[in-house]
């Protein structure tokens, strides 16, 4: 089925094609978000709003850009929303409760495997997703859709809407944050 097809019968509301719909990217949606949040369960979460979203706003799509670009600017905008959530909750519990029960500073370590990486490349991976983790938002998206999900430039432009010179800019940025926090780690490496 061609995209304006589904397209059409999404809009008006066919059961089966967003069933289609949602088993043909769940994967791909849930991968996008985890490599944003990175915490499985939290993925989970997001990956549902993404889909309800999509159900209750598919009448308003227009057609401006693929319905796959549409998906992942939504994938990604709820992703950082999540993100920003956890932000704001972890700022008042630290404003709230300084301290845990054993007197040590209340954080959220980040320890995250991602499913897709296979077992001897874990612990790389770990130390790669911590340093993602630690880029600018917009900078994490980008590099996100370009080296997890294998989006081109051109997609990423479209999904994150903006120019073409402000992803490359930001893939950029992200490559040289990346070098650098990254740096000491492969310094340390026995190749």
């Amino acid at each position: 089925m061609n995209e304006q097809a589904l397209l059409n019968q999404l809009q008006a509301g066919n059961e089966t094609a967003f069933k289609t719909f949602v088993e043909t990217h769940q994967k791909r949606v849930f991968n996008t978000v985890l490599a944003i949040v990175q915490n499985f369960e939290e993925a989970e979460d997001v990956s549902q709003e993404v889909f309800i979203e999509v159900y209750e706003s598919v009448k308003k799509f227009r057609g401006d850009a693929k319905l796959t670009t549409w998906l992942y600017r939504i994938a990604t905008t709820k992703a950082l929303e999540e993100i920003r959530k956890k932000k704001t909750a972890k700022r008042f519990a630290f404003f709230t409760k300084l301290f845990g029960d054993d007197n040590e500073i209340l954080q959220q370590p980040v320890d995250f495997e991602h499913p897709g990486v296979v077992l001897e490349n874990q612990e790389n991976s770990k130390i790669l997703f911590k340093a993602i983790n630690l880029l600018p938002d917009n900078q994490k998206v980008a590099f996100t859709l370009y080296n997890v999900e294998g989006l081109s430039y051109q997609e990423i432009t479209e999904v994150m809407q903006l120019s073409l010179s402000s992803v490359e800019s930001l893939l950029f940025r992200a490559k040289t944050n990346l070098r650098k926090s990254l740096g000491n780690f492969y310094k340390n490496q026995k190749i």
